[in-house]
């Protein structure tokens, strides 16, 4: 989907990492609208994002000032991970939200490595492992809610609207609060913008965020990448094929041997 079919209307996040207090209710709220499973009592505090995670607030410490972050997908306006997928998994809708279809998903991991904030996650421990990232809650957009942090954040500090009225806003929070507020909004520009936006008290590259990505959109990059998969796989097939074939003959091969001497010993019987 190009920018100009969903830009102007999209929906999206506003996270203030001024007003966040690390108190983890977004990420509890994430899990239980996405049906994962809630961390034992006695368990660390989660840091990474994981198959069961697609949120995490993480506490940094900058200069002295103790810093609360917020990871999640950034439902870029033109995602990379949706370029790079060869078979449609990934998908970017007009709400601003990027879906993941896991009945098409063969598990090739392209959209781990195009994604330039390393976002998605990978379900290694399981017999049917599925790519995992934050779905912006969409079905819950699509019944006219707001995603599941914004609905429970008890400082504002994730506001869910349109994304240019949410532009609009950080502008307006870092006009009026210059010394409250480094002047960048991540996510307005990056990689061609994105569905979240991040504004904060101290430099995102001190938080480590990557902040040197480029402006421009990904996907005319992934698709030099993904024009070369059906050589590729066409390769392999004809590989496969040709090696089954090959231990196929040779499994013949040894059962005739096995059964030679014995179909010999009949023969003379008779």
């Amino acid at each position: 989907m190009s920018r100009s079919t969903h830009r102007g209307s999209e929906k999206g996040l506003l996270i203030d990492f001024t007003k966040c207090i690390g108190c983890g209710a977004c990420m509890e709220a994430c899990r239980e609208a996405n049906g994962l499973p809630q961390p034992a009592p006695g368990d660390p505090p989660v840091r990474e994002l994981g198959g069961d995670n697609f949120t995490v607030v993480v506490p940094r410490e900058v200069d002295g000032q103790e810093v609360f972050i917020r990871r999640l997908c950034m439902h870029c306006a033109e995602p990379s991970c949706v370029s790079a997928c060869p078979v449609g998994a990934l998908t970017k809708h007009p709400d601003g939200s990027v879906r993941y279809d896991g009945d098409r998903c063969f598990g090739c991991r392209y959209c781990m490595i195009a994604c330039p904030f390393n976002i998605p996650r990978y379900q290694w421990d399981t017999n049917a492992p599925i790519i995992r990232k934050c779905t912006l809650c969409y079905p819950r957009l699509d019944e006219g809610q707001e995603p599941a942090c914004a609905a429970v954040c008890p400082t504002g500090a994730t506001r869910f609207g349109p994304r240019e009225a949410l532009l609009e806003i950080a502008r307006e929070r870092i006009r009026k609060h210059p010394n409250l507020y480094v002047d960048h909004i991540f996510g307005e520009h990056e990689v061609g913008g994105a569905s979240v936006l991040m504004i904060s008290p101290v430099d995102f590259a001190q938080l480590g965020f990557p902040v040197s990505v480029t402006h421009n959109p990904l996907p005319e990059l992934t698709w030099a990448i993904q024009k070369r998969i059906p050589n590729v796989v066409v390769t392999g097939a004809v590989f496969l094929g040709g090696l089954y074939w090959v231990i196929n003959r040779r499994m013949q091969r040894a059962k005739e041997a096995e059964s030679g001497p014995a179909d010999a010993g009949r023969r003379s019987e008779s």
